[in-house]
């Protein structure tokens, strides 16, 4: 009769041993990740169904090369913007911050309101846009999409949105996209990214460019390091999260500014995928 006990001894070894010199050996395995990745979230989406979006045109700046950063004008229509306002106001709910498997509302880390909005034809040009911009990857997948409202404190502290839990699949890469920004101060902050040259090109157009006003005003700060995204109607913030070796870019990290009047709503476009490139 086949013995049980020595399954359970040479699984150990075959996990262990005989995966890591194989992957020496013959490289890594072929497997399509695609396979794996949408058991980790039912909200996953990456439908090619057919779909007619209107022609739609948007102006884009590389801040960075590594990571990838790229902000995008225009990036939402004011038809877009209203419409995600629209059917994003009967679904807000109070936002929770992830510790794990548990959630939690915790107001003095992230202060706002969230809705997971539906997928109609409008939406779903959105979504395509987004996949679009990353080349179509056949191993990227997009969650249902959701908006945040800001009121006037509303705030996230800084965080990353990759987590490192997983060896197969992560956040790959994040769109943070102004749907309304009817407000002071709530821009994105990045404190570990360097200030690009302002006497080249409109970035002083998106970022807040006067150092005086540097509420952080650090060491890191002092030494030009430190840059803030305005909210501005339509625009968006496109970073990959990921290095090819599957470790999250520290330069990532990032907050949303305290609100200080008014109201801000944004659209989180997440895709993962991979976390593995090499």
């Amino acid at each position: 009769m086949f013995n049980l006990g020595y399954l359970a001894a040479l699984l150990p070894l075959y996990i262990f041993v005989w995966l890591p010199i194989q992957e020496m050996l013959f490289g890594p395995s072929q497997r399509a990740p695609d396979t794996r990745i949408p058991s980790l979230n039912r909200s996953f989406i990456a439908s090619d169904d057919p779909l007619d979006c209107p022609p739609h045109h948007y102006n884009t700046f590389i801040l960075s090369h590594e990571p990838l950063i790229v902000y995008i004008e225009d990036f939402l229509s004011a038809d877009e913007s209203k419409h995600l306002i629209e059917i994003s106001e009967d679904k807000f709910t109070p936002s929770t911050v992830s510790t794990g498997a548990e959630a939690s509302i915790q107001t003095d880390i992230r202060h706002s309101e969230v809705a997971l909005i539906a997928r109609d034809d409008q939406v779903r040009c959105i979504e395509n846009r987004a996949r679009a911009f990353q080349g179509w990857r056949p191993d990227l997948h997009i969650e249902r999409l959701r908006t945040q409202r800001y009121g006037v404190g509303g705030h996230y502290r800084n965080h990353f949105d990759w987590s490192g839990a997983s060896r197969d699949a992560d956040r790959v890469s994040t769109f943070m996209v102004y749907v309304d920004a009817d407000c002071e101060g709530g821009g994105t902050k990045f404190p570990r990214l360097r200030m690009p040259d302002v006497s080249k090109g409109r970035w002083c157009e998106f970022l807040e460019c006067d150092r005086q006003q540097d509420e952080d005003r650090s060491e890191l700060a002092a030494d030009n390091w430190g840059i803030t995204f305005k909210p501005i109607k339509g625009n968006a913030i496109f970073w990959e999260n990921l290095r090819p070796d599957g470790r999250g870019y520290e330069e990532t990290f990032h907050a949303g500014l305290p609100v200080l009047a008014g109201t801000k709503i944004g659209l989180n476009i997440w895709s993962w995928g991979p976390a593995r490139r090499i």
